[in-house]
């Protein structure tokens, strides 16, 4: 079975990726790049965008004129400064519904693909065998156990090939992770003296 393998082994890759960057990285990420297409949210976001600099212009202008010296004048820009204030939360209020709504297509699909796949699979594909194992190299509780719930006795059911891949794929991350961390720290290290050491004949010139 080695699409029922590969599948297996795409899921917990998917599912270790998504945890590792983060839903909510993922989600603001994806608005992002949604907004960036000429559809009625970027169209939104771009005119809640001008009206906040027009409110800001405006707030500014406000600021600068005096109530009692220009009243006329003052009380013009007070009147675009709610007005504006009002359309801007109107839009603000619009943009949170489109992205909460945004955020829970979001989450149906990444259960879709990462979640939902991680049980149905299992159970769809219980009885068969993802692979056979050679026969005496394990003994019989082992061969039991590689072959929990339903697969045939001496071969890997697809729990087991699950387990696996969830484990080799955390282990890799954990070693990638580690690696990455022992040399920006080493990079770091080196980067320090030589820092102390500019700083030092900086301070001996002065």
């Amino acid at each position: 079975m080695p699409s029922v393998l590969v599948i297996v082994f795409l899921v917990e890759v998917t599912a270790r990726l998504v945890n590792a960057l983060g839903a909510a990285a993922i989600n603001d990420f994806l608005w992002t790049a949604v907004n960036q297409l000429p559809i009625s949210t970027s169209q939104a976001a771009a005119k809640q965008r001008q009206l906040q600099a027009e409110y800001l212009k405006v707030r500014s202008e406000l600021n600068a004129t005096s109530s009692q010296d220009q009243f006329a004048k003052w009380a013009k820009l007070r009147r675009q400064h709610d007005k504006l204030l009002e359309q801007l939360e109107a839009t603000k209020k619009s943009m949170e519904a489109s992205r909460s709504s945004f955020d829970r297509y979001l989450t149906g699909v990444r259960m879709l693909l990462t979640k939902a796949p991680q049980y149905i699979v299992p159970f769809w594909y219980a009885k068969e065998p993802m692979f056979w194992v050679p026969h005496g190299w394990f003994p019989y509780y082992a061969e039991w156990i590689i072959s929990f719930p339903r697969a045939p006795l001496g071969s890997v059911s697809v729990a087991s090939w699950q387990l696996a891949c969830a484990g080799m794929i955390a282990l890799l991350s954990d070693l990638i992770t580690g690696i990455y961390g022992l040399l920006f720290a080493g990079s770091k290290r080196k980067e320090e003296p030589l820092k102390s050491k500019v700083e030092a004949n900086e301070k001996k010139e002065l």
